[in-house]
């Protein structure tokens, strides 16, 4: 399975280190928010290195949501706790504090190269949200993220499958909403899976935007500026002076 280069096991227990973590999410996701930068003061590992690790190791359901608790750091020892009825996921450091829990229903599939496959669409509509999204939405609304700690968080994440086995699924952008509330913004993302040539499935993803202000269009082209900027430098920014994710 291709994810088991971005953790390692320890005791029995899940750990994420920052290299593998950040290398998830600029190879995988496209995602080259500085806060995944193995040096960062701030550092996160991506949502959707979690959600990958969950379908990986369980199986893709007909039926998932995903909703995110708590910001995890590297180096956090996580235990993946399943119900006895299977329907409740939930990943929990040694602590009991919850970073992620996930239910689901339906028929589930364990077949490695559908499971990767729908995680790499997945996932790769992630690195699409900004600029490519939110940009618009964000203007279209008269407002925008602090320009010096742009706050992008996910919230929860949802898919509705009509059928299992979709060969090069792709993920289409079907609709795209942001409500303000004060200095909050709630984003609604909704895709349709395509997959052959037809819609086989819906899937939907919620993110938090923080510390809202009014839309400034030189800010923002600063700060898209140095999200291309970032990108340039490539998928192993950082990894030079860290220990290597074993088998990149």
């Amino acid at each position: 399975m291709f994810s088991e280069q971005f953790y390692s096991v320890q005791d029995g227990r899940i750990v994420i280190s920052a290299p593998q973590a950040s290398y998830f999410a600029k190879e995988i996701a496209g995602d080259f928010n500085p806060i995944h930068d193995p040096d960062a003061r701030r550092f996160c590992v991506p949502g959707d290195l979690l959600f990958t690790l969950v379908v990986s190791r369980f199986g893709l359901s007909a039926n998932m949501t995903f909703k995110f608790r708590n910001l995890l750091g590297a180096e956090v020892p996580l235990e993946f706790r399943e119900s006895d009825n299977g329907e409740t996921i939930n990943v929990v450091d040694e602590a009991g504090k919850i970073y992620l829990e996930v239910t689901r229903k339906g028929a589930i599939t364990r077949d490695e190269q559908v499971i990767e496959e729908f995680s790499r669409c997945y996932v790769a509509a992630s690195g699409k949200n900004f600029p490519h999204t939110l940009k618009p939405l964000m203007e279209s609304n008269g407002v925008m993220f602090n320009p010096d700690r742009p706050m992008v968080m996910y919230e929860s994440m949802s898919l509705a499958l009509t059928q299992l086995e979709n060969p090069q699924p792709d993920l289409e952008l079907n609709n795209a909403g942001l409500e303000v509330a004060g200095k909050r913004g709630n984003v609604t993302l909704e895709y349709n899976l395509q997959s052959s040539g037809k819609t086989v499935g819906e899937v939907s993803k919620r993110l938090v935007l923080g510390g809202l202000r009014e839309y400034c269009p030189e800010a923002m082209a600063g700060i898209i500026e140095e999200f291309y900027r970032l990108k340039a430098r490539g998928t192993r920014w950082g990894m030079e002076s860290a220990d290597q994710p074993a088998g990149l």
